[in-house]
């Protein structure tokens, strides 16, 4: 049997509840979550009895004191990254956090300059990675890549307008009545003023799990070249010249969630639809369309995918990465680039 490694929870709110917790606690032969800490000790009592963790403390100083644990997650504000991952990163094992890395391309090399110094490693949140639609699609990519079987790589869209992304996700959770002090954020970007900061963070809060989808499914860096002033549409090119196109709010929905991908060759396409980022139990859907011309028929596959949702798949990910049986999907310094396209389109679409 592989080794049960060992989990602590620094913060169980909402959405270390429902999209964190509830996945790892679920995941019985692989992890055992022993501890949890939390400023809010109503809360903390609550969701310990609740997921029969062991131990709670009342903050993560505390917990990093009396436990020796295998990771660490910690389902935080990103605006406290800055502040909470060098802390955690002295006990010296694998952190998880949401996205973004952090509000600022400072903060954001602080945080990846503090993990290497401690001698770990740090994979961000990007659970769209983790669905199996989406590791499906990757593969078939990079396989038809390889091949040439559909030509060479001709373009890559990705469109997401707002939607319900909690589709019910919340309804299992504990919540507090606790009263929570002011807690200490990281220090705002000092190369914009406030409003253009607020811009900023709105953008990578909602969009930058699409700016790394975007370098995922293209497979290479890309550079961001244009920003659309009705702040509509994202326009990049690849390391070898590949367009890459974000859309974003062009539209939106109240009871629904529209996020696609398309994929092109010369001679077909796959394409990758997502569910809302807390559906429970569903993967997403993958369309492979092949025309190969010459009097051959085009033929449409569409994969059946087991009923495993991105943010639990996403959890034995970084588990079997702490195992060292494979990459995390995602670490920090990638998770930094992210934040550097982010700010190189607030510099095209505002000028500073």
């Amino acid at each position: 049997m592989p080794r049960k490694i060992k989990l602590a929870f620094a913060g169980v709110g909402g959405m270390g509840q429902a999209a964190h917790l509830r996945n790892y606690a679920t995941l019985h032969d692989d992890c055992e979550v022993v501890a949890l800490a939390e400023l809010r000790p109503r809360l903390a009592q609550d969701v310990a009895r609740k997921y029969n963790i062991p131990r709670t403390y009342p903050t993560i100083a505390a917990m990093l004191a009396q436990e020796h644990v295998d990771g660490i997650v910690a389902s935080q504000p990103f605006s406290r990254h800055g502040v909470l991952v060098p802390e955690i990163a002295q006990a010296r094992v694998p952190i998880f956090t949401e996205k973004p890395l952090a509000a600022s391309v400072a903060v954001g090399e602080r945080i990846v300059e503090s993990v290497a110094a401690a001698g770990t490693w740090h994979m961000v949140g990007y659970h769209k990675r983790s669905d199996p639609a989406s590791e499906f699609a990757k593969k078939t990519i990079d396989e038809l890549k390889r091949t040439g079987e559909l030509g060479r790589l001709t373009y890559v869209r990705i469109a997401m307008p707002p939607g319900d992304w909690v589709a019910a996700g919340w309804t299992d959770n504990i919540e507090s009545t606790d009263v929570l002090s002011p807690l200490a954020n990281d220090p705002p970007p000092a190369d914009m003023d406030d409003v253009t900061a607020k811009e900023y963070e709105a953008f990578v809060n909602y969009y930058i799990h699409q700016v790394n989808l975007l370098r995922f499914l293209v497979g290479e860096p890309y550079r961001v070249t244009y920003a659309d002033p009705a702040r509509v549409l994202l326009v990049g090119h690849s390391a070898s010249g590949i367009p890459c196109t974000l859309e974003m709010a062009a539209y939106q929905t109240t009871l629904d969630w529209h996020e696609t991908a398309l994929v092109a060759f010369e001679r077909g396409f796959v394409r990758l639809s997502l569910p809302a980022p807390l559906a429970f139990n569903r993967p997403g859907h993958v369309e492979i369309f092949k025309d190969p011309g010459h009097g051959a028929t085009p033929v449409s596959l569409q994969p059946t995918l087991p009923w495993v949702h991105a943010m639990r798949n996403q959890a034995l990910n970084f588990i079997k990465a702490i195992r060292g049986e494979q990459p995390a999907p995602c670490l920090a310094p990638e998770a930094l680039e992210d934040i550097r396209l982010a700010r190189d389109y607030i510099r095209l679409l505002k000028g500073v």
